[in-house]
């Protein structure tokens, strides 16, 4: 089970956490319709490279990523969309596309757009294109620690 590592660790910090199943769903407005998650609480993970590392932005899925915001949050000019070939090692338990926005379980940063904070709970991939994860945000903002920023742009 893709979550087995995602799932120990919620357990192991005591947080309720609920799985949806659902029919598989590869973009993250066929997932929000296929879970029956609104678009704006559904969250997910783009893999970016800053200055040459991995890391994590975590965005509502009706938004995309402004790079240009990311470039002044991390102070650099080298920021770009990872490529599938330069991440699917990392996550090895996952398919590709659908790993959680638990960036501290991969060794990486993790940027979250503060839209998220507005809403009680998020939701994302849980390591395959069929579950879902709910939890409480201020769970995942705990255990996460992301730093939270201005990072999305409406999907055009």
């Amino acid at each position: 089970m893709p979550i087995r590592k995602l799932r120990e660790f919620l357990d192991s910090h005591a947080v309720r956490y609920f799985v949806l199943s659902h029919s598989p769903a590869y973009t993250a407005q066929e997932i929000a319709a296929a879970a029956h998650v609104p678009g704006k609480e559904l969250a997910k993970t783009v893999i970016v490279s800053i200055n040459g590392t991995m890391a994590m932005v975590v965005l509502p899925a009706s938004r995309q990523l402004d790079f240009e915001r990311l470039r002044e949050v991390t102070g650099t000019r080298d920021v770009e969309l990872a490529g599938e070939r330069e991440f699917a090692g990392l996550f090895p338990e996952c398919e590709i596309g659908a790993m959680p926005p638990f960036g501290n379980l991969y060794g990486m940063d993790v940027y979250v757009a503060e839209e998220l904070e507005e809403d009680e709970e998020i939701a994302f991939n849980a390591g395959s294109h069929n579950e879902l994860l709910r939890l409480s945000y201020e769970d995942y903002r705990r255990l996460v620690h992301p730093e939270v920023a201005r990072l999305a742009l409406d999907v055009k």
